[in-house]
């Protein structure tokens, strides 16, 4: 079996943890039977792999997010989109990516999943049929549906009899999905089964393309538009299955307080007996105090503070687009860094201060120099600064200024921490480090 994980979403909607820089899949908040914090992709992975032992799973993602992919999955076959262009492109791209890198024939069937749900066993045990549906060609598409508890309009509906679907309503108004639930219509979650040469097809609607690196250059053809639009609408050959069990999206702050075993994650925190059904999730070393709020969740992290109704939280997406900060946190494959002070000054000298850790054995490359100086404090650790044609060994207390111009890389001997001071003209991001 093959499965496309899509993960190149960044879920605005649990602002302010989630961002470019830490999507939402990365974030560990749920715990695993064991007891120990895991990612949506970790859990998603680990239950494939369960019941799937053989299949081979691929994850789409941006370029951004591939460094983090890696480090929370370890070995895992990524297909790099180069930009966010929605589940439509998506989806292509990584079907060429089967084709032409995997030499995978036209009529190979694989099936596409979404990153953040919420599900039981049998969730992923229903891969198959969906697979095999499409492979026997009784359908040119199937697709999953979740039997629905209650009307919303947070979900997509698809309209079904007897396992062929007639047509998918994207999240319509409650009274519309009340009436769409009562004539047996099913939650749709985003699961997909199709061919290979299918989809390629309708990709060539766009592009023309005879190799993987051929679409990828010629990405932005393909239209910004998601894969229940631009294909599922106007497919009169679909089938479903029904899923009956426990699934959530858990892209909202109130649908993921409800999976998480504490009502308090992080730092010092203290909620008056006042309060009730509300979480607090502290990243800072402050204390947060909530005093009598009830059905609340309080964000405290690095890039900004939420407080919000859970209710309303389903309703964050709008807000937190308009903010541009640049991210504050970010994990990479080296380790992570935090940003302590930022100052950007148009046209004259800005600065950026930073708290790196670099995992022990890993090798950090400030590219940054190129355009900026740097000066350096060690906190904790030892390593090897090489910095031109020279190399020194670096301690706790070195401090070291690299001049503009200069690349510069550290080779982590133990687990290292240390203070950046970025200095330069116009836009200072910091980020530019391999």
């Amino acid at each position: 079996m093959n499965i496309i994980l899509l993960s190149g979403g960044s879920g605005k909607r649990l602002w302010p943890l989630s961002s470019e820089a830490l999507s939402k899949q990365f974030l560990k908040l749920l715990k695993n039977d064991a007891g120990e914090y895991e990612s949506m992709i970790q859990r998603v992975m680990r239950q494939i792999k369960s019941v799937h032992t053989e299949a081979r799973v691929f994850v789409s993602c941006n370029m951004a997010q591939d460094e983090v992919l890696k480090r929370q999955l370890g070995r895992i076959e990524t297909i790099l989109e180069p930009g966010r262009r929605d589940t439509f492109p998506a989806i292509a791209l990584a079907a060429a990516y089967l084709h032409y890198a995997k030499q995978m024939p036209d009529d190979e069937a694989f099936v596409v999943c979404p990153i953040d749900v919420f599900a039981e066993k049998l969730y992923f045990e229903l891969f198959t049929r969906i697979e095999a549906m499409v492979a026997r060609d009784e359908y040119a598409i199937g697709l999953m549906g979740v039997l629905p508890t209650f009307p919303t309009e947070k979900y997509g509906y698809i309209r079904q009899m007897n396992g062929a679907v007639s047509g998918v309503v994207e999240k319509p108004p409650v009274d519309i999905a009340r009436r769409l639930i009562e004539e047996g219509a099913l939650w749709n979650c985003g699961v997909f089964a199709m061919k290979i040469g299918y989809i390629l097809e309708k990709a060539r609607n766009y592009a023309d393309f005879n190799s993987f690196e051929e679409l990828y250059e010629q990405y932005e053809k393909l239209p910004a538009i998601s894969f229940d639009y631009e294909v599922v609408e106007k497919e009169p050959s679909i089938g479903s299955i029904t899923y009956d069990g426990v699934w959530k999206d858990l892209g909202t702050w109130n649908t993921l307080t409800e999976e998480m075993s504490d009502t308090t994650l992080g730092g010092d925190v203290l909620i008056s007996s006042g309060s009730s059904n509300t979480h607090v999730l502290n990243m800072l070393n402050i204390p947060v105090i909530v005093q009598d709020l009830q059905d609340v969740v309080v964000v405290v992290s690095h890039d900004g503070i939420l407080v919000t109704s859970k209710h309303g939280s389903s309703y964050l997406k709008p807000l937190a687009e308009q903010i541009t900060l640049r991210p504050m946190y970010e994990q990479r494959g080296w380790g992570n860094y935090r940003v302590l002070d930022y100052k950007r000054v148009d046209g004259g000298v800005s600065s950026l201060v930073k708290r790196v850790q670099i995992d022990a054995g890993a090798s950090y490359t400030c590219l940054q120099a190129m355009l900026h100086s740097n000066a350096w404090l060690v906190v904790r650790g030892k390593g090897i600064l090489s910095s031109g044609c020279t190399d020194s060994v670096l301690s706790p207390g070195s401090m070291v200024q690299i001049a503009e111009g200069t690349e510069h890389t550290i080779l982590a001997a133990t687990a290292m921490e240390l203070i950046e001071v970025q200095f330069g003209i116009g836009e200072l991001l910091g980020e530019e480090t391999v």
